[in-house]
């Protein structure tokens, strides 16, 4: 809604499209950046203060078929993912069905209006969205090091994917979760290159 998911979308897509394609011959990686369709009405957008939706484009089930993995961001509503992506994910019965996305590595990021709000709880009520199409949970673990263990600066995030904490709206990433975001896409990236070698 502010725009936190999308800012911690773009240093995703950054570190991902830093991994070398070494691990490929003649490929290179596409990254794209999508969003799902909003299903509140623009005067409830507009009752609370929301900005106008950036340029991304809408996605539809169907483009995730085309993915060699995934990252996945969204916001949290009472300590899970919120309604609109949950919306998005009921849509993909029919993938479900033909299990389309099965193997395909894929990880999660998020943003909750405070620190109580979720962050660990959105995630592993989002991991079962994963589990029933057969994908692959990619966790950022404590790869990103010392980073993860910051006790000075409020901070977002946590072992199971990047995070940034959205306040009332005004409050923005700060430089420690854009730079954990970054290394999640540039370490889903790595672990996707390599599954997509292995079985070449």
């Amino acid at each position: 809604m502010y725009g936190h998911v999308e800012k911690l979308a773009e240093e995703i897509r950054k570190g991902a499209a830093s991994v070398e394609a070494k691990y490929f011959v003649s490929f290179q990686p596409i990254i794209h950046l999508g969003r799902v369709p909003e299903t509140l009405p623009e005067e409830a957008l507009l009752k609370m203060s929301a900005p106008p939706k950036s340029g991304s484009p809408i996605i539809t089930p169907n483009d995730l078929t085309e993915a060699d993995g995934f990252v996945l961001g969204f916001p949290t509503r009472f300590g899970m993912m919120a309604a609109q992506f949950k919306a998005f994910l009921d849509a993909t019965g029919g993938l479900w069905r033909t299990q389309a996305l099965a193997g395909k590595p894929a990880g999660i990021f998020y943003s909750t209006g405070s620190q109580g709000g979720g962050q660990e709880t959105t995630a592993l009520t989002a991991i079962t969205q994963l589990v029933h199409h057969g994908m692959i949970f990619v966790p950022i673990g404590y790869t990103f090091g010392a980073g993860m263990f910051e006790m000075e600066k409020v901070k977002g995030g946590s072992p199971y994917g990047a995070g940034t904490f959205a306040g009332d709206g005004s409050r923005q990433p700060t430089q420690l979760e854009l730079e954990q975001a970054f290394h999640q896409g540039k370490y889903i990236a790595t672990i996707t290159k390599k599954l997509k070698v292995s079985t070449a």
